[in-house]
Parts: C-alpha cells; sequence; structure tokens
C-alpha cells in the first residue's frame, strides 16, 4: 500500500509551485485531482518545447498521477461542484493570489468551518499581509530577495537562476507542510491551514548567504563559481573545458595537489589551512589552473575521484540523466508515453510510484462530475464530523 492511500486531495493550483507539491503527493499515492478552468492551466500553452505529441513539456512536470476536471469557478453549478470537491478533500491546495478564493466561498474560514479536518494550504507570492496585492513571479521574487545579487560572474550582471528554483522550493515546502499537518490531524482531530509564500521561501534557501548577512550586517556578493567559505570549491579550467572541485578540507587538498604533480602547494604558508587557502584563493587559483590546463576534463575526474577529490566535469542535462542511469537510479519515470523525471524519494516500504500519466484537460471529467453529485458515502461524511 502506499504511503498515502485514501488521501483525496483538490488541487487548484497551477504552473509550478502548487502543482509540484499536489504530484509529490501524488506521488506517495493521494488520489490528486486537478481542478483547472476552461482553456486549463496556463502551462498548458507554454511552449516550445513539446513532446512528440504536441503536449507542452513545462505541463509535464509537475501533473503526473493527477486526474483533471474543468470547472468555471465563476459559473454557479462549477462552483457548487468545486465547494462540494473541498467537502470530500482531505487536502485541498490553492496558489491564487490572496481574496481570490473568498470571491468563490473557497476561502481557509468557509471551507474549514464546514469540514474542520480539511488540510488546506495556501500560497503564495509575499503572503497576505502588506504584500498580498504583489504578482509573486519567480524571476521577481528572485530579483527581490538577494538570490540574483549572488549569482553570476563576479565581474558581471546578477543573473537568475536557470530553472524557477524558487517556485520548485516553495513547492518542497508545502509539500512538508501538507504532511506535517496530516500527521498531526491523528492527534488534533482537526485540519489545519498551512501558509508558505515565495519570498520566505526564497530567503530561507540562501541559507549560509542569509547567515552570512543576519549575522555581520553585510550583503554577499556574487563570486561566480566560487564558495565564499572554502577554496578550493569552484570551477577550473582544463585542456577541454570546465572541471567542478570540491576539496573541502586539508586531506582532501593535499590529494589534489599531489594528483595534480604540485605537492609543495600543500606546505606552502599560504596554503595550509582552509582559512589561508581562502584568502589566498587568487593566488592558489592560478596554480591549480596553470597544472590542470596541462590534460583533458576526463582525465582530471577520473584521476582526482581516484585520490578521493570530488571532481567532475559541468555536464549538460542530458549528460546529467546518463550519470544517473549510468549509476542505477533510475532517473526516468515513464508511462503513456509521457516520460518524466522520477520522485527522488526513496521509501522501503511504500515507495512513490507513477500511475497516471500527466493528464488531458477534463479527462477524467465525466466520473469526477457523478461522483461529486452522488450522495456521499456515510462514512466519508462521518469523518469530516
Amino acid at each position: 500500500m502506499s504511503a498515502l492511500s485514501g488521501v483525496i486531495v483538490a488541487d487548484f493550483s497551477r504552473v509550478l509551485a502548487g502543482p509540484l507539491a499536489a504530484m509529490n503527493l501524488g506521488d506517495l499515492g493521494a488520489n490528486v485531482i486537478k481542478v483547472e478552468p476552461p482553456g486549463g492551466d496556463e502551462t498548458r500553452s507554454w511552449q516550445p518545447p513539446v513532446d512528440d505529441q504536441g503536449r507542452s513539456t513545462y505541463f509535464q512536470t509537475v501533473n503526473r498521477n493527477k486526474r483533471s476536471v474543468t470547472l468555471d469557478l465563476k459559473n454557479e453549478s462549477d462552483r457548487a461542484l468545486a465547494f462540494e470537491l473541498a467537502m470530500r478533500a482531505d487536502v485541498l491546495i490553492e496558489n491564487f493570489r490572496p481574496g481570490t478564493m473568498a470571491r468563490f466561498g473557497l476561502d481557509w474560514e468557509s471551507v474549514h468551518s464546514a469540514h474542520p479536518t480539511l488540510v488546506y494550504c495556501s500560497i503564495t507570492g509575499f503572503g497576505e499581509g502588506a504584500g498580498a496585492e504583489m504578482p509573486g513571479y519567480d524571476p521577481l521574487i528572485q530579483a527581490l530577495s538577494g538570490m540574483m545579487s549572488v549569482t553570476g560572474p563576479s565581474d558581471g550582471e546578477a543573473s537568475k537562476v536557470g530553472v524557477a528554483l524558487v517556485d520548485v522550493i516553495a513547492g518542497l515546502n508545502a509539500t512538508a507542510g501538507i504532511l506535517a499537518a496530516l500527521h498531526d490531524r491523528k492527534t488534533l482531530r482537526e485540519g489545519q491551514r498551512v501558509e508558505v509564500n515565495l519570498l520566505s521561501s526564497a530567503l530561507a534557501a540562501l541559507a549560509n548567504q542569509s547567515s552570512a548577512f543576519l549575522n555581520t550586517g553585510h550583503s554577499p556578493g556574487r563570486l561566480g563559481n566560487v564558495h565564499p567559505s572554502i577554496e578550493p570549491f569552484s570551477t577550473f579550467s582544463t585542456a577541454t573545458g570546465p572541471i567542478m572541485i570540491c576539496a573541502g578540507n586539508d586531506r582532501q587538498f593535499r590529494q589534489l595537489v599531489v594528483t595534480i604533480g604540485a605537492p609543495t602547494l600543500a606546505e606552502d604558508p599560504r596554503f595550509t589551512s582552509n582559512q589561508k587557502r581562502v584568502e589566498n584563493r587568487d593566488a592558489l587559483r592560478s596554480e591549480l589552473d596553470q597544472r590542470l590546463c596541462l590534460d583533458s576534463v576526463e582525465y582530471w575526474s577520473e584521476a582526482l575521484n581516484e585520490a578521493g577529490v570530488p571532481a567532475g566535469p559541468v555536464n549538460d542535462i542530458g549528460a546529467g540523466f546518463g550519470l544517473a542511469e549510468s549509476l542505477g537510479l533510475d532517473p526516468v519515470a515513464e508511462i503513456d508515453g509521457a516520460r518524466t523525471t522520477s520522485s527522488p524519494i526513496g521509501l522501503s516500504a511504500s515507495p512513490a510510484e507513477v500511475r497516471l500519466a500527466p493528464p488531458g484537460l477534463d479527462d477524467h471529467g465525466v466520473e469526477i462530475r457523478e461522483w461529486l453529485r452522488a450522495p456521499r458515502d456515510p462514512a466519508e461524511a462521518a469523518d469530516q464530523n
């Protein structure tokens, strides 16, 4: 049996953060019903790229293990069905601008009063206070949070991360909050509201960079691929392309310099500790680059790993999947012609699984509407009282 078998999730969210949280629950066995407006989730039309059937690959990203129903919340009868879905669900996820769900009678207060055991998750850009009206787009959050200020070359323009990372992190935070609320419900016998916002998620995700600011009062700047606190822990040049080297301690540093034919660097007073290596990083990086440029990234990757120094090429995404496959990690899940990234969550007794391909718009509309119009199962109704 799957970990979340029997859990019903009403997914009113769209684009990335909310749908990711809902998909995570679906991967773990929940019955996820994706509610879409006429025309569908915006990401259905975000193309190119498309798969070999012309479907948006963006939509495919976070919508497997769901059934789709189209409900127009501006329509009274559809709105009644949406409310009925909320009454039958264990979890409701929404990421509309604050106030939107209230206009449809689907806000936390309205739903909780009628269904006290429901776990209700809201994902916003900037919370529901002074930032309620601010649009929560991932690149905007990356800019406003400071994430862009520490991303990119030290002598170049600030850059966003190459994926909507804040949305992904917020989706993971939402997943964790929902699972905690479901667990707590066993004791409280009541659901609760889970609130996640993108700005707070971004600030928390800045981790050591946020901590540096909070404890020194100084905002870190861009260092390119260099680590602010460790050296050598960055990309270096080889004869055939860049290599990432992560020598995180003195032993690994000694193994590095011995392997590249420069053992005296380990005894150089400028480099005998990590703190000194950080202080003298320009000189150290020049020494390392001179030797690494004498051979290929393939050669150095193999030699350094054999010596116990974490190192490897800067792969493209295809090579990243190839590596995972070569290591037996099964990174691809394929069902009904749809290829998605496998769930990264491993459970020994109740593993995540892919049961349903990302649905076409309203693929399951008839059966879901019939279910919502039918009288509720007495046991189901009792669970909500």
